[in-house]
């Protein structure tokens, strides 16, 4: 009766219910969110997905970041000011690509800053620390970790690789070259390999920037971004290694543009479902109405293999992703 009555009173919050739960959402849609974000770094912690993605506009105005969390891949939350250039002193601008790892319940966000374009300037791959995901994070050595050329390659765009044994590397590069080394236990430098070198490059064919690496089926993935990343051919391609050090020969190219959907697609990361043969890309692009080289949007979408292990070209979809709740 009291329900009848209710109703009866008030229609249109009947038909506000009805609504809102025939708006409610089915799938993440692309971009996941609203705002120029680009370089997503995508990861999972406990039981979220997480995106940290590069806030694109001009390098003067690349002064912080925020990050992006979700219980199922389509609902996600927006988490401002994660890390910024008040709390990294020698960063000025430019801070981009970051990388996140979590290691004796401590959050490590590494990140490029400054755009250095040669040894005598001052920047490069930089290291912060929070006691949570959301942070707010701080600069954790107070210098960057790298501040050099190394084999030609620019100190940005950096991925931390934890290896089956526990050691955990860092692969980066821009500039057409790719670095691997050795971090510290405590991620406070770099250390030797076992001939004595740090910085070993292992720069693939078509290599331009943005490394990423994972293991599957115990082969070792090893993929990067092509072409400019202002242009619509930006693009990601992969090679397949038996160790973290390759070699590495080029496949294919698996993500680039769509000309119905979006062009410029390229410099991403990659999500497995704890415990499951799932995976799906993150990336960025640039919407079709925009010419502009930092509008660009982070999207995800499934990343599938064949049955020899190679991995199917990506279609990149406005739709997005279906909800995958982690248990």
């Amino acid at each position: 009766m009291k329900k009848t009555l209710l109703l009866l009173l008030f229609p249109a919050l009947l038909i506000q219910v009805t609504h809102a739960q025939s708006q409610k959402k089915t799938t993440s849609g692309n971009p996941i969110a609203e705002g120029w974000y680009a370089d997503p770094e995508a990861t999972i912690f406990g039981k979220e997905y997480w995106v940290y993605p590069t806030y694109s506009a001009p390098y003067n105005q690349q002064v912080h970041f925020d990050a992006f969390s979700s219980p199922d891949l389509v609902n996600w939350t927006k988490h401002e000011n994660v890390l910024d250039s008040s709390n990294v002193k020698w960063a000025k601008r430019a801070m981009w690509a970051p990388a996140i790892v979590k290691k004796d319940n401590k959050y490590y966000f590494f990140f490029g800053a400054n755009d250095i374009q040669s040894d005598k300037a001052y920047g490069g791959i930089g290291v912060a620390v929070a006691d949570k995901p959301e942070g707010p994070f701080k600069d954790y050595l107070g210098k960057p970790l790298i501040d050099k050329f190394y084999n030609g390659a620019q100190p940005i765009d950096q991925f931390v690789f934890k290896d089956t044994d526990g050691q955990y590397y860092i692969i980066y590069g821009g500039w057409g070259h790719c670095n691997i080394a050795k971090l510290k236990n405590d991620f406070t430098g770099i250390e030797p390999a076992a001939d004595g070198k740090t910085f070993k490059e292992i720069t693939p064919e078509g290599y331009v920037e943005g490394p990423v690496m994972f293991i599957r089926k115990g082969k070792y993935y090893f993929m990067w971004s092509e072409g400019g990343w202002t242009g619509p051919d930006y693009r990601v391609a992969y090679a397949i290694g038996n160790s973290i050090n390759g070699p590495f020969k080029k496949i294919g190219t698996i993500l680039q543009q769509d000309a119905t959907i979006a062009t410029g697609a390229g410099h991403h990361s990659v999500i497995k479902v704890p415990g499951k043969d799932e995976w799906y890309i993150v990336y960025h692009r640039r919407p079709l109405t925009e010419t502009d080289g930092n509008h660009r949007v982070t999207c995800i979408d499934k990343m599938t293999f064949d049955k020899d292990g190679l991995i199917n070209p990506v279609k990149i979809t406005n739709e997005g992703v279906t909800a995958n709740k982690l248990k």
